[in-house]
């Protein structure tokens, strides 16, 4: 059996670990962008996360993973009436795929056996309800990237080819990660991600020690490196399933939605994604941790991953994103 290296095994990174739970708690947060340098645990991370994340309720069989028989598509033949629970889904997008094995294209073996025109679906129907995955996001072909664009928005796939008019839902946590080395993420893309972090490698002697430690560990011997992080695993996996419970009892007073609209507007972020986004992560935040309303302290601690991708460009101001966002929080939640 192939062993994924555990979340709660995962040393520092601390923003990209809060990044990827506070969307486990809410994933209406929008998904998670991770820029950085090579060798930081980005894949790791992501991979790790489909090990933490609790199951979701299916109707057996469903391409879908439809949440109710009602749910379930006409062309979905496979779906049976009993429900079962199956991990959350985390599926990988290649940059090689081709658009049909993105959306889904005509089952050919049905076609040819029976004479019917059926539908095989592709990994936005493997996804829905899940996580969908893309390692090296800003080197993705942009005829996908519109496919992805059109999914985020709606929260459907629409499929018209050969005769075949097809739709099912498609709502999924976008995870993407890449080196900014390597090229610029389209600005349309950027921002239907909620939250974007950057990784460093570790500058610390004894953090990279660590690192090395355990990686040794886990490659010497997987299964007992597992079962010793099991405990913290099913830890962080408990205080994600309570936080999506009290998620919607948490209280927001109107100086915090002031505060999220002044920093948007010191920032000059467009539009109003940043302030939604902002409070539905400052708010997941405060579940995960227990509280039970929304502090500026929690504004403070999520707005540069919320607000961090959504600055324009300023060339009289040579500061990064987080500084930015550090120096605008300084002056607003002061």
């Amino acid at each position: 059996m192939k062993h994924v290296f555990p979340f709660a095994a995962i040393v520092g990174q601390d923003a990209m670990k809060r990044a990827m739970i506070l969307t486990a708690v809410d994933p209406g947060i929008g998904g998670v962008l991770v820029f950085g340098d090579r060798g930081t645990g980005k894949s790791t991370a992501v991979r790790a996360l489909a090990a933490l994340l609790p199951p979701i309720s299916v109707v057996s069989g469903s391409a879908t993973n439809a949440a109710s028989e009602g749910d379930v598509a006409d062309w979905d033949k496979g779906a049976g009436r009993e429900m079962r629970d199956v991990p959350t889904p985390v599926i990988d997008l290649p940059l090689g795929a081709t658009e049909d094995r993105v959306v889904g294209t005509i089952d050919i073996e049905r076609a040819l056996t029976s004479g019917e025109k059926g539908f095989e679906p592709g990994l936005l129907a493997r996804a829905n309800r899940g996580y969908l995955y893309i390692d090296e996001v800003n080197l993705l072909e942009d005829h996908i990237v519109d496919l992805l664009l059109d999914v985020a928005q709606s929260g459907e796939n629409l499929v018209e080819r050969d005769g075949l008019s097809i739709r099912h839902d498609a709502r999924f946590v976008l995870v993407g990660s890449g080196n900014p080395e390597e090229g610029e993420l389209r600005p349309q893309l950027l921002d239907r991600f909620g939250l974007s972090v950057e990784v460093r490698s570790p500058a610390d002697i004894e953090e990279r020690i660590e690192v090395i430690r355990r990686r040794a560990a886990f490659d010497t011997a997987p299964d007992a490196f597992v079962q010793n992080w099991a405990a913290g695993t099913a830890k962080v996996r408990d205080r994600i399933i309570a936080a999506r419970a009290r998620l919607a009892g948490i209280e927001t007073e109107d100086a915090v939605l002031r505060s999220c609209a002044e920093l948007c507007i010191s920032l000059g972020a467009d539009g109003l994604r940043g302030e939604l986004t902002l409070l539905r992560t400052a708010r997941a935040l405060a579940s995960y941790e227990g509280a039970t309303k929304v502090g500026q302290e929690h504004l403070r601690r999520v707005a540069p991953m919320a607000l961090g991708h959504r600055l324009r460009r300023d060339p009289l101001d040579e500061a990064g994103s987080e500084a930015r966002v550090t120096r605008a929080m300084d002056s607003v939640l002061a």
